[in-house]
Order: C-alpha cells, then structure tokens, then sequence
C-alpha cells in the first residue's frame, strides 16, 4: 500500500421546547412578577410541612401562596400543553405528559395540593414547580447559558440561538481526501439533495493553490443554497507529524469553503459556516468504540429503509428520490464512501442537537 493510501486508510475510515403562546405568558409574568412581593424568588416552606408523602402534607402547598398566584398556577396547569409544559424547571419530559393524562382523566386541577396526585410528583417538587411556574424568566436564563454552553462545545465559531432556531435548512458537507460530500436537509427532516463529488487533484503535487480554487470553485457551483453549511470538524491530532500532509489538506479547503461559502459576511459580518465536530456526531449516534469513531453505513441504510417503510421516520426520502438514493446507495457499497454517509448524519445530528435541541 503506497503512502497517501495508508494515510487514507488511517484517517478516513469511519468502520425546543416549544415556547408558550404569548397571552398566555404576559398574563402570567404581569400577575406573578410586576411586584417583587408578589412572586418571591424562592419560597422556604416550613419544615413542619416537608414530607414526602401527600397524605402528610395536608393542604400545606396552597398555604405558601396567595391566592393571585394559586390562581396563576392552576391556570397554567389547567390549560397549557405538554409542550408548553415542558418549558418550565422541572416539567421537561414525562412530568409534562402527566399533567396532561391526569387533568384529561380527573379533570381540572382545583387546588395545588391535587398536583401531588399526579405520578412522579412530591411535596418539593412541587414546590419547585409551582415556583418556576411564577417567574419562568430565571429558569429561562439558566436554559440559555446552558444552552450557549452546549452549543459552543458542538460547533464553531459562537452564533445566535435565535438563528439556529430560525433555521429553514442547512447544507451538510463532509470532506477527505478524495472526495467531497453534502447533505440537504430542511427543517422537516426531509431529504433535499445528497451526493458527492470526486476531487482527486487537490493532495497531488505541492498543494497548488490555483488547483485547490478551481476544484473548490467547480464543487460549490454544484451546492444547492442554504441558511447554514455546517462542516465536519475531524480534529486529527497535531502531534503525529505523519498526518501533517492530511492535516493541511483539510485546513485548506476548510478555509476555501469558509472563504467562498460565507458570501454576506463582509456586509453583515454574520457566519453562514459553521464547523461541528465529528465525534460529537459519533457519540449521537453511539458510533463511538472508546475514541474510535465507526462507520455510519448501515445507520444510513436503516434511515433509508425507515422513510419507505415508517409512517413518521426520522429521516424523511421523498418517494421520487428514493430509488435514486438506493441506486447511489449500492454502487458505492462495495467502496469506502464513509463521507457521504457521514454528510446525511451529521446533518441529522444538527438539527436533532442545535436546531432542535434534543435526542433521537
């Protein structure tokens, strides 16, 4: 095996929630927090009324409020969705769902104290419920930071949360050595354009320059537009003085693609490319063995089968392009395409972690 081969060979091979509506928030923030007296930051219940269980508990709950802010609390539990729900401390996930199902089968909640009827509720949970319920904007800020914070270890360089959610669709690109490849996606999931594109030149002789622009220029008038293009980041490591020829490679065209994809950042000066690292995708996927990243083939093909054979899959084929993407699908099978695969993932991995901020 000739030199650029094995280097191929070691470095390529790959084996929110939804917002409260706007009536419904205003009247809750205008009665709960326009006078600091009336929605404290954080109630201390009495100690003679902190037990676990509801029976000991008697109607203690409803003594920590007043009755404007029972009255604000009932009316959210009582009328907003499990989604809306979700958008408070403590109210993520199935508790959300519960609220739902239990004033669905019992009905209206007519005091705080039945909150501790539905399943995984208790005495200090709700408590802590009832007191995000009053002033969501603490728990909203502490959502962001930890939300700036997540994103700014999931991708380069630093952009808006408001962008991201914005997002109509995103183009997807993955490169090695040999080729290049991008993924499509809109914000339903569905599957607008995939392919690859051979780029054999690049690494051959002395990195010329004029070659490197005349491939990158010749790729990227196939590119179909998007809101963002997100880039693999692969991180190799700069000790091992034998990947240094990969290591430039990828550093230039990462910057050519920067360069020529991010067309209005001069007027302005907002980032179009974004770069997402890989084994953050990996580990997404659970295509991570220790630091080892996997191959994402027959992931691919699990997605693919599922738009055919699902009702609501993950990854949405139109039916016309279906037959393309198997056609393409099998006559790179018995090839290491490993970044054309990798572009549809990392794409998914984007939406499912920035985009929409949650898990498979």
């Amino acid at each position: 095996m000739n030199f650029p081969s094995l280097l191929l060979a070691r470095v390529r091979w790959r084996c929110f929630p939804v917002p409260l509506g706007s009536s419904l928030f205003q009247s809750l923030h205008n009665s709960c927090c326009r006078e600091k007296s009336t929605a404290p930051e954080k109630i201390i219940p009495n100690v003679a009324f902190c037990g676990e269980n509801t029976k000991e508990s008697g109607n203690a709950l409803d003594k920590l409020f007043s009755s404007e802010q029972q009255a604000s609390i009932l009316h959210v539990l009582n009328t907003a969705s499990d989604n809306e729900l979700g958008t408070f401390k403590l109210l993520r996930g199935r508790r959300s769902i519960n609220i739902v199902e239990h004033r669905e089968k019992f009905g209206p909640f007519r005091n705080l104290e039945s909150l501790m009827n539905v399943p995984l509720f208790q005495y200090k949970t709700a408590i802590q419920v009832c007191n995000s319920i009053l002033c969501p904007e603490t728990g909203r800020k502490k959502r962001k930071l930890q939300e700036s914070r997540l994103l700014g270890k999931l991708i380069k360089p630093d952009i808006g949360i408001g962008r991201l959610k914005a997002v109509n669709s995103i183009l997807s690109i993955v490169f090695g050595t040999r080729r290049i490849s991008w993924a499509h996606l809109d914000r339903k999931m569905t599957v607008l354009d995939w392919q690859q594109d051979e780029s054999c030149r690049m690494m051959k002789g002395t990195y010329l320059t004029s070659v490197y622009l005349e491939e990158m220029s010749s790729v990227i008038s196939k590119m179909p537009k998007a809101d963002l293009y997100i880039l693999e980041k692969t991180g190799l490591p700069v000790q091992n003085s034998s990947l240094f020829p990969i290591l430039l490679h990828f550093h230039i065209v990462e910057a050519m693609l920067y360069t020529l994809l991010n067309k209005t950042f001069a007027r302005d000066g907002q980032h179009q490319v974004l770069s997402m690292h890989r084994n953050a995708v990996g580990k997404h996927f659970e295509l991570m063995i220790g630091d080892t990243r996997t191959s994402g083939k027959e992931l691919v093909k699990q997605l693919l089968s599922e738009s055919v054979l699902k009702a609501e899959p993950r990854v949405f084929f139109p039916p016309d392009k279906v037959v393309q993407y198997r056609q393409m699908f099998s006559s790179t099978e018995q090839n290491r395409v490993e970044e054309l695969y990798d572009s549809l993932l990392q794409a998914v991995a984007f939406y499912e972690l920035v985009v929409f901020h949650n898990g498979p």
